[in-house]
């Protein structure tokens, strides 16, 4: 009779542990809820010290002729908010001649007043050919003409006028539209612009705004607290017929965020975005972060909702243990909360009084799982511990600091319409055109950041930024076009 040897089926065990866990993983990202949310079935309702009881919000109710019925809420989700100075068209609908006399006395009718409806209407957008006259004056004596100068455009001997430019940039880095798109748009207006003139123009109009671009990157890195991160795109090789990796990193502070593109994701390219900067900065733990954080000018503040992430893959394994790291990481944003709404120096006490026992607790729960073991090397939980302890020396950081945040959700949000546009855009053409695009998208979604119109925004600047003294070109960053419209 033949013996199986233990050790050959623990290790047949430990493998089919981890498929189980990589299985369950897979059928979550295909078919479960992407949401890293966690509701406890029989959980207590959490109680603050000094802050009291979190409590539903009762829900208002409605008498009826016969019974109570529960109070529609209005969420905003239906309304509707229309600006005052918008132009009115008035259609009067009025009565036929004939019908305005009473068949009875035969006198007129008397108007007493208006029955008023308005509706929210629609024009297609138009265009016009703006034309520039500039007179001319003969000199007495045949001395020669005089004429008033031609305004300097951004693009030189280019038929499309800042407005246009601006509408194309902001059709193409804002509202996702690929230029073949574009193109068919303007054809349906009688416009017939080819697609590699519209290429042209997007990356001659932003390769012109780069001054701003450079001045924006100056800004950021003189702030002393900042939010990174980066994403691939891709790249058309030349002279291949295919594309190849690059990599689009993001920095953001106080509104403003600079997307800077490279070919590849090297840990120097980390480097040399943040050369000369000294202060926070938060991401994940990418490599290259890790590097930096070595640096005494660096304090790194890694981002706990990667963190969480991590936990919550863990599916398989201990469970108990990882419902409970998940339950005190939640319990953590919770106060987190609460101290965002608080002045700096009453939100830094909240953190070193709340949350830093929270994370002691976590660390030392995490050390005294790993040194318990019975966890496969390869396991999403040990994965998650591993990632936990390697960030333990940083983890409490941003306690001590007032503008620090606990996550890197800042980063994250502002490269997210990155990632919504190459699903259309699908890849830049080459390396000139990723700096262009690195350009335009960094003015836009700083403008929609600060909640400005791009649109209104590049096409002032647009018509500006020719004859603007290059001292003064903090005063057309987005952040200070606000303020100055704002006045």
């Amino acid at each position: 009779m033949n013996t199986i040897d233990p050790a050959y089926v623990e290790t047949l065990e430990k493998e089919n542990a981890y498929l189980t866990e990589q299985l369950e993983w897979l059928k979550r990202q295909v078919f479960g809820q992407r949401s890293e949310k966690v509701v406890q079935p029989n959980s207590q309702q959490l109680v603050f010290d000094g802050f009291g009881q979190l409590k539903a919000p009762e829900e208002e109710k409605q008498d009826v002729p016969s019974h109570q019925r529960k109070k529609r809420k209005k969420t905003g989700s239906d309304s509707i908010e229309i600006p005052d100075d918008l132009p009115i068209e008035r259609k009067v609908i009025d009565l036929p001649e004939e019908e305005k006399i009473c068949p009875v006395t035969g006198e007129p009718f008397v108007k007493i007043g208006e029955e008023v409806s308005s509706k929210l209407a629609h024009r297609p957008a138009s265009f016009f050919i703006k034309q520039i006259v500039r007179p001319k004056y003969g000199l007495p004596q045949g001395e020669g003409v005089a004429c008033a100068p031609l305004p300097e455009g951004l693009l030189r001997r280019c038929l499309a006028d800042e407005s246009l430019l601006a509408e194309t940039l902001v059709n193409k880095f804002s509202d996702h539209l690929p230029l073949y798109r574009l193109e068919e748009i303007f054809k349906r207006h009688g416009i017939k612009i080819s697609r590699q003139l519209l290429s042209q123009w997007v990356i001659r109009a932003s390769l012109a705004l780069k001054p701003l671009y450079d001045e924006m990157l100056k800004v950021i890195t003189q702030s002393g607290n900042i939010f990174i991160d980066e994403s691939p795109v891709s790249m058309l090789s030349p002279g291949k017929g295919k594309t190849e990796q690059a990599y689009m990193w993001v920095v953001v502070s106080n509104g403003l965020c600079v997307f800077d593109f490279r070919k590849n994701r090297k840990h120097i390219n980390a480097e040399e975005i943040l050369h000369g900067y000294e202060g926070i900065f938060h991401s994940d733990k990418y490599g290259a972060y890790e590097q930096l954080a070595q640096k005494e000018s660096f304090t790194w503040c890694p981002c706990w909702a990667h963190i969480r992430r991590k936990f919550f893959e863990a599916e398989t394994g201990d469970r108990v243990f990882r419902d409970w790291m998940l339950r005190h990481i939640r319990y953590l944003f919770m106060f987190e909360r609460i101290a965002q709404a608080r002045p700096p120096d009453k939100r830094i006490l909240l953190r070193q009084e709340k949350q830093i026992p929270l994370i002691d607790k976590m660390i030392k729960a995490c050390k005294d799982r790993l040194k318990e073991g019975k966890l496969l090397p390869k396991s999403k939980l040990r994965t998650a511990l591993g990632y936990f302890c390697g960030l333990i020396p940083y983890l409490k950081n941003y306690a001590s600091y007032a503008d620090a945040r606990l996550d890197n959700n800042i980063a994250e949000r502002a490269i997210r319409p990155l990632a919504i546009g190459r699903k259309n855009w699908l890849f830049v053409g080459s390396d000139n055109g990723g700096q262009a695009a690195a350009i335009a998208i960094s003015l836009i979604q700083s403008c929609r950041s600060l909640g400005i119109n791009p649109r209104a925004y590049l096409e002032d600047v647009m018509c500006r930024i020719m004859d603007h003294p290059a001292n003064r070109i903090r005063e057309l960053l987005p952040d200070a076009w606000k303020s100055s419209i704002e006045k």
